[in-house]
């Protein structure tokens, strides 16, 4: 998008409006109480059980908790969760909660939880793409797929402050599937009033640090500190804005002018001249995501291993690593991101140690033997996100795959990141770029993703019996070295069928004002404002 001026200057005064908070000639604010937030794209709901993207969490992470959250290194803590007792089979756990309100002065009680997870997993529920990473509760993928009543989902209130959760398996990676937003507790009270209004600023209760104010659609959100949240005494920032814009050379001259304090990116190509002229706002670190190509494996000749594994070879993803990109993005052969939690060394293509002719050589053989050649070329559509390097490296996977043979035709699209991203849970794509971030740390976020059950987040409609049990197998597996081979199985089986073609891993890149303290790096990209503070100069001004 083209950022104008007069938008810019429109869009401060309404957000604004009613707080001491202005811009002036030199980018000094009056009020260091607010924090302006950059997201790469336009929300489409703060209902956090239908939310799809980073971009969401940033700010439904800030309003709600759920039995656990996250520190400032996005390590999962107790939230809502005073206590726990597990049971000696790890399939029972049962949770205490703290003493808590809505913003309303409703008490958070353990029928929230039951609501809210019901809610999630009942059919009924359109929308609730992340439904899938529930499944670990007892009955949940029945009662999902309408086999079972959602009364027979594995969770039940003992009294207003006693929480008991039946697992499918043992699943010692439970707090960080309950960190993430799908499993956080919304008000049925509320709910029940205003039905899908019930996110609209005039009607959302929550039970986090901040509470939506404004919403202007396409412009910004603003949300004002939670009174009753149970931790608002340490909570600094009267409030927030968030901008979504995808514009990343627009957000940096906002960030210039001292009307944004953090954004979740910028241009690679612009790193050293903003170290320079910027100091101490760059910020580059590791991270737990890996961005891939997805296939459709329902639309020919995307059916065809053949064809997939062709593309996948033409890569050359350390010239696209280091020569195009160069934001820290590390090439990769693996689905799983290095890092994982008890996964120390995951699967890649069984030809990772060919040259780049040679796997062009051998890619061309495979098209040819799946029927393409001068009389029948390959042509196709490669969708991608307008967001980050994305951009930039789109024309060099056409030219890669281009170099195959001058009968390998791809056309290259570039779609908004939301909107992409809606296409690819409807299927409504043929090949397309895609991401995935950690939502918690253990393989098995990753894995899940191409599991046929999964539904509308295993993008391409990959099904295979075979690669179902071995993900059952690893979730009823306890010892952690046996869990950790069978993983490693399923993914070389993935890797084998290119179902999907993994790229890179992501290097996370930030802006942040060196004033706002409490903001650490950590590898799921995880920021909450409830731990950010301002350290402003003894005369009150910008440091």
């Amino acid at each position: 998008m083209t950022f104008k001026k007069s938008l810019m200057a429109s869009l401060m005064m309404s957000a604004m409006l009613g707080v001491s908070a202005c811009g002036g000639s030199d980018g000094a604010r009056e009020d260091e109480t607010t924090l302006f937030r950059g997201i790469t794209a336009k929300p489409d709901t703060m209902d956090p059980q239908k939310a799809e993207g980073t971009w969401e969490n940033d700010i439904i992470g800030d309003m709600f908790i759920g039995l656990f959250t996250e520190n400032e290194i996005a390590e999962a803590v107790p939230g809502m969760a005073a206590d726990w007792d597990i049971s000696d089979d790890g399939l029972v756990w049962t949770f205490k909660l703290r003493d808590a309100n809505w913003s309303d002065g409703t008490p958070v009680t353990a029928d929230d939880f039951v609501y809210s997870w019901r809610r999630v997993l009942d059919p009924k529920t359109s929308g609730a793409a992340y439904a899938s990473l529930l499944y670990v509760l007892k009955n949940a993928q029945q009662v999902n797929a309408g086999k079972l009543g959602v009364e027979e989902l594995g969770v039940k209130a003992i009294d207003a402050k006693t929480l008991e959760v039946r697992l499918e398996y043992p699943a010692p990676y439970l707090p960080g599937v309950l960190k993430h937003y799908v499993s956080f507790p919304v008000p049925k009270h509320v709910i029940e009033t205003h039905g899908n209004k019930w996110t609209q600023p005039a009607n959302i209760v929550v039970n986090g640090a901040y509470k939506l104010a404004d919403w202007r659609i396409g412009d910004f959100m603003r949300s004002e500190k939670n009174t009753a949240f149970f931790d608002a005494q340490n909570v600094c920032f009267n409030q927030v804005v968030y901008y979504p814009y995808s514009d990343d050379d627009a957000v940096i001259r906002m960030a210039q002018t001292g009307k944004i304090d953090m954004n979740g990116s910028f241009p690679s190509a612009r790193r050293a001249e903003l170290e320079k002229s910027m100091p101490g706002w760059v910020r580059v670190y590791p991270g737990l995501s890996t961005d891939y190509v997805a296939i459709n494996l329902q639309v020919k000749p995307f059916d065809d291993q053949r064809v997939r594994q062709a593309l996948a070879m033409a890569i050359d993803r350390e010239y696209i690593t280091q020569e195009v990109m160069g934001a820290g993005q590390l090439p990769v052969y693996g689905f799983v991101p290095e890092g994982m939690s008890g996964y120390p060394e995951g699967a890649h293509f069984n030809w990772m140690g060919l040259t780049r002719p040679e796997r062009l050589v051998k890619a061309k053989e495979l098209l040819e033997a799946a029927g393409f050649g001068p009389d029948k070329p390959l042509k196709f559509e490669y969708l991608f996100r307008s967001t980050r390097e994305n951009p930039k490296a789109a024309p060099v996977l056409q030219a890669n795959w281009s170099d195959i043979a001058e009968w390998v035709q791809p056309d290259i699209r570039r779609v908004e990141t939301r909107v992409l991203y809606n296409q690819l849970q409807q299927a409504d794509f043929v090949t397309s770029d895609a991401a995935w971030v950690a939502d918690f740390n253990d393989p098995y976020n990753y894995l899940y993703l191409l599991e046929s059950a999964t539904g509308v987040l295993n993008y391409g409609r990959y099904v295979n019996t075979e690669y179902d049990a071995l993900l059952k197998a690893s979730q009823m597996e306890r010892d952690p070295v046996k869990r950790s081979a069978i993983l490693k199985q399923a993914e070389k089986m993935i890797l084998d069928d290119a179902a999907v073609i993994p790229l890179w891993n992501t290097g996370n890149q930030y802006l942040v004002n060196p004033n706002v303290t409490g903001w650490k790096p950590n590898p799921e990209r995880i920021h909450r404002t409830r731990y950010m503070c301002r350290e402003t100069t003894p005369e009150g001004g910008e440091g």
